[in-house]
């Protein structure tokens, strides 16, 4: 994977869904990733979080759900605007008929161009949701002090991806992944 990006940067994984890194914006000397989203309908990302930063998502087409952990689903239109503090476990999604189209930003933008890009990736070369067994147990590893996501176990999370980036090693099955950042700590 060549990293960094040249901007603007379009990733799609194999169920539609895709996503635009527009550029890289320094905003009160912390970096913002402004990005662009197309959804089609009934999909969207698992409940995730990201514990180190804010996302701000504005509709700009068609209608999107949302719903933070522990709360009702809610709905937004054209115009409106849903922000997600950092740490806040959340998702969204497309419930309309049409394509949602969705502009918004990440801050600070930090390792998460990468992460989605490595992951819709992964998610390509396998065909699934889940991403490929080795790329995905490598990203949650690695990126764990950032992301998660609750519907993997805990047991899987800290047991099993763990042996699965040590066999993966040893297997030789990280040269794409030489250039992925450190992680945020």
């Amino acid at each position: 994977m060549d990293y960094p990006f040249q901007f603007p940067k379009t990733i799609r994984n194999p169920f539609g869904e895709a996503l635009t890194f527009q550029k890289r914006v320094v905003e009160q000397g912390v970096e913002k990733l402004l990005v662009s989203n197309t959804v089609p309908p009934n999909a969207g990302p698992p409940f995730h979080v990201h514990f180190k930063q804010e996302e701000s998502l504005t509709v700009i087409r068609g209608k999107m759900g949302y719903q933070v952990q522990g709360e009702a689903e809610q709905f937004v239109s054209v115009g409106e605007t849903v922000r997600f503090p950092a740490g806040q476990m959340h998702r969204f999604w497309n419930p309309g008929p049409d394509e949602l189209l969705c502009e918004g930003w990440v801050k600070p933008a930090n390792t998460l161009d990468f992460f989605l890009a490595a992951t819709y990736q992964s998610m390509q070369k396998a065909g699934k949701p889940e991403g490929d067994l080795f790329d995905s147990a490598y990203l949650t590893t690695r990126y764990a002090s950032e992301y998660d996501l609750p519907s993997i176990p805990f047991f899987v999370k800290k047991v099993l991806m763990p042996l699965t980036v040590l066999m993966g090693k040893a297997l030789n099955k990280y040269a794409h992944f030489q250039h992925a950042p450190e992680p945020m700590k």
